[in-house]
């Protein structure tokens, strides 16, 4: 039986090509802890997590302080047996972003290794239902552009070949952003998918404003209009929009997405491997999902959600936001409109280590030596 011999953990600080804002937020830095464990059977498997410009380090230390030592001696190969056992180990500080993401680091590369040793790419090992699924991009759609800006950025993606366009929201009036999603909408024409994202900006009396104004801009949905922990106030929202409702990016365990779905809160499910703490977690939400007749529509992290996409029958949609270029080798792959999984054996990645080194800002090796 295999053993986790070792494991590797570098953070690297990721500059955004492009500047990136929201109705709350700016992307500053990606912080990226990613995680290389080996086993005593030669195989080994390499997964990664990521924040938004800060809590890098207190992932580190919870990764090396209390979840990496746990996984020496393990077996590799009992994936829900590790998840679990970490998830209990952390109970105290769990439900949290700081966990789940410090989980998903490591469950993420314990299906890398799986996927490595069954010779399978992801996509096909965790489920295999489809080769191709629609994408959509966000990189022209940030709320600092003009108008003219997004207008011009909405039309060079339709030319490039992508099936949509995600736009933020949320100017000061409601007018703005009726006006910024009017032109880019008359530009495009109504074959070109337009989804809208708030980032949380709303209290429930805007949101439903918001709602009405966009509604004849058939808007593939609405994205995280107001704060994830206010389930109620989404119900009555999903109630009297037009708009589909899509939540998921901020919430972090999988009891947070069964009340949703539970309270009839939401249209779209967009759960985010990295903040459910891992591939485990993500293909429950999945599956619970679909057991309502849910649509799921992963946030971020495009490459590994064009896998995960592809393995369950019901994801719509992938987001592009390029996210690891500076350190991997492997780039995502679309044609006519779709992002096509990769046939790599594994998670897909092909990792630069000479760039991550030159990148690190921090690492340690368990044990050490």
């Amino acid at each position: 039986m295999p053993r986790i011999e070792s494991v590797q953990v570098d953070l690297i600080a990721l500059e955004p090509t492009t500047l990136r804002s929201d109705a709350i937020q700016s992307f500053v830095r990606q912080e990226t802890p990613i995680l290389r464990l080996r086993c005593s059977d030669g195989s080994e498997g390499v997964g990664y997590s990521y924040t938004i410009g800060t809590g890098g380090s207190s992932i580190m230390a919870l990764l090396r302080d209390h979840l990496v030592p746990r996984l020496l001696g393990q077996d590799p190969d009992c994936i829900e047996s590790i998840w679990q056992d970490l998830l209990l180990h952390t109970h105290a500080t769990h439900v949290g972003a700081i966990t789940s993401l410090a989980l998903a680091a490591i469950d993420t590369a314990l299906w890398d290794r799986r996927c490595k040793l069954l010779q399978l790419p992801l996509w096909k090992a965790a489920g295999g239902s489809a080769p191709k699924r629609p994408l959509y991009t966000t990189e022209g759609g940030w709320l600092q552009l003009s108008t003219q800006e997004l207008v011009a950025q909405a039309v060079q993606a339709q030319k490039e070949g992508f099936a949509g366009s995600k736009i933020k929201i949320g100017r000061p009036h409601v007018g703005e952003d009726v006006a910024r999603l009017s032109a880019v909408r008359a530009a495009v024409g109504p074959g070109y998918e337009l989804m809208v994202d708030a980032n949380q900006s709303l209290t429930l009396s805007e949101a439903l404003r918001r709602a009405q104004a966009l509604a004849h801009l058939q808007l593939a949905w609405l994205e995280e209009p107001m704060p994830a922990d206010s389930i109620m106030a989404h119900r009555h929202l999903c109630r009297h929009s037009a708009i589909p409702i899509a939540v998921g990016e901020s919430l972090y365990s999988l009891g947070q997405f069964a009340d949703y779905l539970q309270a009839q809160a939401c249209h779209i499910v967009q759960v985010d491997v990295a903040r459910i703490g891992g591939i485990t977690p993500w293909l429950k939400v999945a599956h619970l999902a679909q057991c309502h007749n849910i649509s799921v529509c992963p946030h971020f992290l495009m490459e590994l959600h064009v896998s995960l996409a592809c393995a369950v029958p019901n994801a719509r949609w992938v987001e592009h936001i390029p996210q690891l270029d500076p350190v991997a080798k492997s780039r995502l792959r679309m044609e006519a409109g779709y992002a096509i999984p990769p046939e790599l054996p594994g998670l897909g990645i092909e990792w630069d280590w000479q760039a991550i080194a030159a990148l690190g800002s921090d690492r340690f090796v368990h044990p050490a030596g």
